[in-house]
Protein backbone atom coordinates (compact mmCIF):
# COMPACT_ATOMS: atom_id res chain seq x y z
CA UNK A 1 0.00 0.00 0.00
CA UNK A 2 0.86 3.56 -0.44
CA UNK A 3 1.83 6.20 2.92
CA UNK A 4 -2.20 7.23 2.33
CA UNK A 5 -3.91 4.19 1.60
CA UNK A 6 -1.47 3.21 5.16
CA UNK A 7 -3.06 5.84 6.71
CA UNK A 8 -6.34 3.00 7.56
CA UNK A 9 -4.44 1.05 10.21
CA UNK A 10 -4.47 4.02 12.18
CA UNK A 11 -8.41 4.11 13.19
CA UNK A 12 -8.22 0.61 12.58
CA UNK A 13 -5.99 0.24 15.46
CA UNK A 14 -8.08 2.61 17.45
CA UNK A 15 -11.63 0.70 17.23
CA UNK A 16 -9.72 -2.71 18.21
CA UNK A 17 -8.49 -1.10 21.05
CA UNK A 18 -11.59 0.22 22.42
CA UNK A 19 -13.56 -2.50 21.38
CA UNK A 20 -11.12 -4.50 23.63
CA UNK A 21 -11.76 -2.38 26.61
CA UNK A 22 -15.46 -2.19 26.33
CA UNK A 23 -15.49 1.65 25.99
CA UNK A 24 -17.29 3.54 23.29
CA UNK A 25 -17.40 1.17 20.34
CA UNK A 26 -18.35 -2.56 19.99
CA UNK A 27 -15.69 -3.89 16.89
CA UNK A 28 -14.97 -7.54 17.29
CA UNK A 29 -14.00 -7.57 12.93
CA UNK A 30 -11.69 -4.60 13.94
CA UNK A 31 -10.24 -6.52 17.16
CA UNK A 32 -9.85 -9.76 14.62
CA UNK A 33 -7.85 -7.61 11.72
CA UNK A 34 -5.76 -5.62 13.56
CA UNK A 35 -5.06 -9.31 15.83
CA UNK A 36 -4.09 -10.74 11.87
CA UNK A 37 -2.47 -7.73 10.34
CA UNK A 38 -1.23 -5.24 13.06
CA UNK A 39 0.75 -3.31 10.97
CA UNK A 40 3.95 -1.86 13.24
CA UNK A 41 2.40 1.34 14.28
CA UNK A 42 4.52 3.66 16.52
CA UNK A 43 4.98 7.14 18.11
CA UNK A 44 1.21 9.23 18.15
CA UNK A 45 -0.49 6.65 16.00
CA UNK A 46 -0.78 4.21 18.51
CA UNK A 47 -1.80 6.55 21.08
CA UNK A 48 -4.46 5.39 23.77
CA UNK A 49 -5.44 9.47 23.38
CA UNK A 50 -6.21 8.88 19.65
CA UNK A 51 -7.49 5.60 20.24
CA UNK A 52 -10.48 7.20 22.27
CA UNK A 53 -10.32 10.31 19.40
CA UNK A 54 -10.73 7.23 16.79
CA UNK A 55 -13.38 5.62 18.70
CA UNK A 56 -15.62 8.32 19.25
CA UNK A 57 -15.44 9.67 15.63
CA UNK A 58 -16.28 6.02 14.18
CA UNK A 59 -19.33 5.60 17.01
CA UNK A 60 -20.42 9.57 15.86
CA UNK A 61 -20.65 8.80 12.26
CA UNK A 62 -22.41 5.29 13.02
CA UNK A 63 -25.14 7.19 14.92
CA UNK A 64 -25.61 9.83 11.85
CA UNK A 65 -25.95 6.95 9.51
CA UNK A 66 -28.62 4.58 11.39
CA UNK A 67 -30.54 8.33 11.85
CA UNK A 68 -30.41 8.95 8.18
CA UNK A 69 -31.40 5.38 7.44
CA UNK A 70 -34.79 5.17 9.77
CA UNK A 71 -35.73 8.59 7.93
CA UNK A 72 -35.38 7.24 4.25
CA UNK A 73 -35.92 3.18 4.29
CA UNK A 74 -35.48 3.49 0.32
CA UNK A 75 -31.65 4.97 0.48
CA UNK A 76 -28.41 3.97 -0.68
CA UNK A 77 -25.51 3.94 1.74
CA UNK A 78 -22.21 4.77 0.28
CA UNK A 79 -18.78 4.88 2.58
CA UNK A 80 -16.25 6.65 0.71
CA UNK A 81 -12.68 5.42 2.25
CA UNK A 82 -14.28 2.66 3.74
CA UNK A 83 -10.32 1.05 4.90
CA UNK A 84 -10.98 -1.99 7.09
CA UNK A 85 -13.82 -0.10 9.34
CA UNK A 86 -16.53 -2.45 9.60
CA UNK A 87 -19.35 -0.03 9.86
CA UNK A 88 -21.68 -1.98 7.61
CA UNK A 89 -21.54 -4.51 10.40
CA UNK A 90 -21.65 -2.31 13.11
CA UNK A 91 -24.84 -0.64 11.65
CA UNK A 92 -26.28 -3.20 9.63
CA UNK A 93 -28.09 -2.85 6.00
CA UNK A 94 -31.54 -3.02 6.90
CA UNK A 95 -32.92 -3.68 3.61
CA UNK A 96 -30.52 -0.64 1.80
CA UNK A 97 -27.92 -0.76 -0.42
CA UNK A 98 -24.23 -0.51 0.99
CA UNK A 99 -21.55 0.24 -1.07
CA UNK A 100 -17.80 0.40 0.32
CA UNK A 101 -15.31 2.52 -1.77
CA UNK A 102 -11.64 2.51 -1.77
CA UNK A 103 -8.76 2.14 -3.70
CA UNK A 104 -7.97 -0.93 -5.40
CA UNK A 105 -5.47 -2.32 -3.19
CA UNK A 106 -7.52 -1.38 -0.06
CA UNK A 107 -10.20 -3.28 -1.64
CA UNK A 108 -8.07 -6.82 -1.96
CA UNK A 109 -7.30 -6.74 1.39
CA UNK A 110 -10.12 -5.82 2.77
CA UNK A 111 -12.02 -8.99 0.63
CA UNK A 112 -9.61 -10.81 2.87
CA UNK A 113 -12.35 -10.27 5.96
CA UNK A 114 -15.52 -8.95 4.25
CA UNK A 115 -17.76 -11.02 2.27
CA UNK A 116 -20.68 -9.40 -0.22
CA UNK A 117 -23.95 -9.87 -0.18
CA UNK A 118 -27.12 -9.12 -2.19
CA UNK A 119 -27.30 -5.91 0.08
CA UNK A 120 -23.15 -4.67 0.18
CA UNK A 121 -21.08 -4.15 -2.78
CA UNK A 122 -17.43 -3.00 -2.63
CA UNK A 123 -16.28 -0.95 -4.80
CA UNK A 124 -12.12 -0.81 -6.12
CA UNK A 125 -11.39 2.45 -7.46
CA UNK A 126 -9.98 6.35 -6.51
CA UNK A 127 -12.83 8.12 -5.63
CA UNK A 128 -11.52 10.97 -7.65
CA UNK A 129 -12.32 8.98 -10.69
CA UNK A 130 -15.96 9.10 -10.65
CA UNK A 131 -17.23 6.47 -12.95
CA UNK A 132 -17.49 3.93 -9.85
CA UNK A 133 -20.97 6.11 -9.54
CA UNK A 134 -21.78 4.19 -12.27
CA UNK A 135 -21.88 1.09 -10.02
CA UNK A 136 -24.73 2.25 -8.26
CA UNK A 137 -28.22 3.03 -8.84
CA UNK A 138 -28.91 6.57 -9.90
CA UNK A 139 -32.28 7.03 -9.38
CA UNK A 140 -32.23 7.24 -5.34
CA UNK A 141 -31.35 9.07 -2.78
CA UNK A 142 -27.93 8.47 -1.04
CA UNK A 143 -26.53 8.73 2.67
CA UNK A 144 -22.63 9.77 1.77
CA UNK A 145 -20.10 9.00 4.35
CA UNK A 146 -17.07 10.31 4.17
CA UNK A 147 -14.49 9.72 7.33
CA UNK A 148 -10.80 10.00 6.91
CA UNK A 149 -10.70 11.34 3.35
CA UNK A 150 -11.04 15.00 2.66
CA UNK A 151 -7.85 15.57 3.99
CA UNK A 152 -5.78 13.68 1.43
CA UNK A 153 -8.07 15.67 -1.78
CA UNK A 154 -6.85 19.07 -2.75
CA UNK A 155 -10.44 21.51 -2.54
CA UNK A 156 -10.69 21.15 -6.51
CA UNK A 157 -10.95 17.66 -6.25
CA UNK A 158 -13.04 17.38 -3.28
CA UNK A 159 -15.32 19.70 -4.95
CA UNK A 160 -15.31 17.98 -8.50
CA UNK A 161 -16.03 14.62 -6.38
CA UNK A 162 -18.65 15.66 -4.01
CA UNK A 163 -20.21 17.75 -7.57
CA UNK A 164 -20.26 14.29 -9.31
CA UNK A 165 -21.72 12.65 -6.31
CA UNK A 166 -24.67 14.94 -5.52
CA UNK A 167 -25.61 15.00 -9.40
CA UNK A 168 -25.81 11.36 -9.36
CA UNK A 169 -28.54 10.55 -7.05
CA UNK A 170 -31.79 12.09 -6.67
CA UNK A 171 -30.79 13.54 -3.12
CA UNK A 172 -27.80 13.09 -0.63
CA UNK A 173 -27.14 13.64 2.84
CA UNK A 174 -23.51 13.49 3.38
CA UNK A 175 -21.17 13.58 6.63
CA UNK A 176 -17.36 14.33 6.44
CA UNK A 177 -14.86 15.11 8.94
CA UNK A 178 -11.91 17.59 7.91
CA UNK A 179 -8.88 18.99 9.24
CA UNK A 180 -8.75 22.87 9.61
CA UNK A 181 -6.32 24.84 7.91
CA UNK A 182 -4.33 25.05 11.12
CA UNK A 183 -3.97 21.55 11.25
CA UNK A 184 -2.88 21.01 7.94
CA UNK A 185 0.15 22.98 8.57
CA UNK A 186 0.99 21.79 11.73
CA UNK A 187 0.75 18.51 10.14
CA UNK A 188 3.91 18.42 8.32
CA UNK A 189 5.95 18.83 12.10
CA UNK A 190 3.06 17.21 14.01
CA UNK A 191 0.52 14.33 13.37
CA UNK A 192 0.05 10.27 13.93
CA UNK A 193 -0.32 10.37 10.14
CA UNK A 194 3.63 10.94 9.99
CA UNK A 195 4.36 7.78 11.60
CA UNK A 196 3.32 5.71 8.25
CA UNK A 197 5.07 8.42 5.84
CA UNK A 198 2.07 10.88 4.78
CA UNK A 199 3.48 14.65 5.27
CA UNK A 200 1.10 16.86 3.16
CA UNK A 201 -2.71 16.94 4.00
CA UNK A 202 -5.10 19.86 3.04
CA UNK A 203 -7.29 21.56 5.78
CA UNK A 204 -11.15 23.44 5.45
CA UNK A 205 -11.89 26.39 7.47
CA UNK A 206 -14.94 27.72 5.52
CA UNK A 207 -17.45 24.37 5.31
CA UNK A 208 -19.39 26.31 2.69
CA UNK A 209 -16.29 26.23 0.23
CA UNK A 210 -17.80 22.40 -0.50
CA UNK A 211 -20.92 24.39 -1.67
CA UNK A 212 -19.22 25.70 -4.81
CA UNK A 213 -20.07 24.04 -7.58
CA UNK A 214 -21.44 21.38 -5.94
CA UNK A 215 -24.96 21.63 -5.60
CA UNK A 216 -24.50 20.95 -1.81
CA UNK A 217 -25.76 23.05 0.72
CA UNK A 218 -24.11 22.96 4.49
CA UNK A 219 -26.23 22.13 7.02
CA UNK A 220 -24.38 21.92 10.36
CA UNK A 221 -21.49 21.28 12.43
CA UNK A 222 -21.60 17.77 14.50
CA UNK A 223 -19.58 17.24 17.70
CA UNK A 224 -17.14 14.55 17.25
CA UNK A 225 -16.87 13.73 21.11
CA UNK A 226 -20.05 13.75 23.08
CA UNK A 227 -19.78 14.46 26.87
CA UNK A 228 -21.90 11.12 27.08
CA UNK A 229 -18.87 9.04 25.36
CA UNK A 230 -16.22 10.93 27.19
CA UNK A 231 -17.55 10.40 30.25
CA UNK A 232 -17.26 6.32 29.26
CA UNK A 233 -13.48 7.20 30.38
CA UNK A 234 -12.74 7.08 33.87
CA UNK A 235 -10.89 9.79 36.84
CA UNK A 236 -7.95 11.54 34.90
CA UNK A 237 -8.25 9.65 31.70
CA UNK A 238 -11.63 11.38 31.47
CA UNK A 239 -10.42 14.93 32.71
CA UNK A 240 -7.05 14.67 30.50
CA UNK A 241 -8.92 13.58 26.96
CA UNK A 242 -11.98 16.00 27.96
CA UNK A 243 -9.35 18.94 28.03
CA UNK A 244 -7.30 18.14 25.32
CA UNK A 245 -9.78 16.57 22.12
CA UNK A 246 -13.56 17.79 23.91
CA UNK A 247 -13.09 21.87 23.46
CA UNK A 248 -12.23 24.98 21.59
CA UNK A 249 -8.79 23.33 20.97
CA UNK A 250 -9.79 20.62 19.43
CA UNK A 251 -12.13 22.57 17.13
CA UNK A 252 -9.00 24.27 16.05
CA UNK A 253 -8.20 21.32 14.43
CA UNK A 254 -10.87 19.16 13.57
CA UNK A 255 -14.23 19.42 12.28
CA UNK A 256 -17.41 17.56 11.29
CA UNK A 257 -19.56 18.93 8.54
CA UNK A 258 -22.93 17.52 7.62
CA UNK A 259 -24.38 18.58 3.56
CA UNK A 260 -27.58 17.84 2.05
CA UNK A 261 -28.87 18.65 -1.46
CA UNK A 262 -32.67 18.65 -2.59
CA UNK A 263 -34.74 16.10 -4.74
CA UNK A 264 -33.21 16.91 -8.22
Amino acid sequence: MNEVNKTLYIPLYGKAYVSRKGLILHDTKAEEIWEKEGFALKGKSKSKWLAYYMGMRSAVFDGWVKKKMQEDECAVVVHIGCGMDSRVLRVGTDDHLWYDVDFPDVIEERKTYYSETEDYTMLASDVRNTEWLNDIPSNADAIVVMEGISMYLQVEELQNTLGAIANHFNKISLLMDCYTEFAAMASKYKNPINDVGVTKVVGIDDPQICEENTGLTYVGEHNMTPECMINELKGIECTFFRFMFGGKLSKKMYRLYEYETIEG
